[in-house]
């Protein structure tokens, strides 16, 4: 299990098209992939699952992987975020 904590940092947060980026980007990979906002944890490749923890900008959150490529999996959606989802 890989776990990185990562800021977001653009003024909408984690809505609509963000998530719509963000969980493209988690499909990506073959591991299991969470996102985690005080304590509540979702899958993040399900948008309402992600847009379910309203993450506004400003936010700290937990990018979280278990499976054979969850290194690569946190720190590939770790780098979008703090695009600010501009890739």
């Amino acid at each position: 299990m890989y776990v990185k904590d990562v800021l977001v940092q653009n003024k909408a947060g984690l809505h609509a098209r963000p998530a719509t980026f963000f969980i493209q980007k988690a499909n990506e990979y073959k591991s299991s992939v969470w996102v985690e906002k005080e304590e509540r944890r979702v899958n993040a490749k399900s948008l309402l699952g992600v847009l379910s923890l309203g993450i506004m900008g400003g936010t700290t959150i937990k990018v979280i992987a278990d499976g054979s490529d969850e290194k690569e999996a946190v720190e590939g959606l770790v780098a979008l975020i703090e695009s600010g989802f501009a890739g």
